[in-house]
């Protein structure tokens, strides 16, 4: 049986969601976060990384969740949540938007967490220099690239219904994350679009199962 290594109010939310829309039996075997928001030791001797997402099928230790989701669609989708091969167009689509994901979307929005949440553990004396420091490369570079990718995000889903065209993939399960993470902090007011599309995918049956699975999942802030 697939076993997902799921860390608090992580990405591995979406390998239970997926696991969830492919009917698939598994088990979730919880770890807790540290006081420093970290990942616990524990999970080193699942991978030597110690990080979530992993899972474990068999003999099989995947991580990563590009890796993962690629895995467990091509392993048990059996045509499910990808575009055929006939699809060119949406089959291209959906390969980008799974390496988007992580490659793109989500390197701006750690930077943005970082930058904002990390003046204030500074020392007192030093706070307000790198609160100068960080606020300048946050109006210069990140917020500017967060915008950016909004925009560009906005207008492709104007286009179609989900990212790899109107029908529901894979490719949804793993952009998730990044818009999640983009509507807790800075913000999607200016995209209806995008809050259009986060409605549709929290309303999906199995993203329902899959936080009753997971339990609670709260972003970080």
């Amino acid at each position: 049986m697939i076993t997902v290594h799921h860390l608090s109010s992580s990405r591995s939310q979406r390998i239970i969601w997926l696991l969830e829309e492919l009917g698939l039996q598994y088990q979730v075997k919880r770890y807790e976060r540290l006081p420093s928001m970290l990942a616990p030791p524990e999970l080193k001797k699942i991978h030597p990384l110690g990080k979530s997402p992993v899972i474990t099928d068999g003999d099989m230790t995947v991580a990563e969740s590009g890796a993962i989701v690629e895995y467990l669609v091509n392993e048990y989708g059996n045509g499910r949540l990808i575009p055929p091969p006939s699809a060119k167009q949406d089959r291209l689509k959906y390969t980008y938007w799974m390496h988007f994901s992580e490659g793109s979307a989500m390197l701006p929005v750690v930077m943005y967490l970082l930058f904002t949440k990390a003046p204030n553990s500074a020392p007192f004396f030093i706070r307000p220099f790198v609160r100068y420091i960080f606020g300048t490369v946050l109006s210069s570079f990140v917020k500017p690239n967060l915008k950016r990718q909004a925009q560009y995000m906005e207008g492709e889903l104007n286009k179609t219904q989900w990212f790899a065209g109107n029908e529901f993939t894979a490719a949804d399960v793993e952009m998730s994350f990044p818009i999640e993470a983009m509507a807790e902090r800075p913000g999607l007011s200016q995209y209806p679009r995008l809050l259009a599309y986060l409605d549709a995918i929290h309303a999906r049956p199995a993203y329902k199962r899959a936080l009753e699975s997971g339990g609670e999942y709260h972003l970080l802030s």
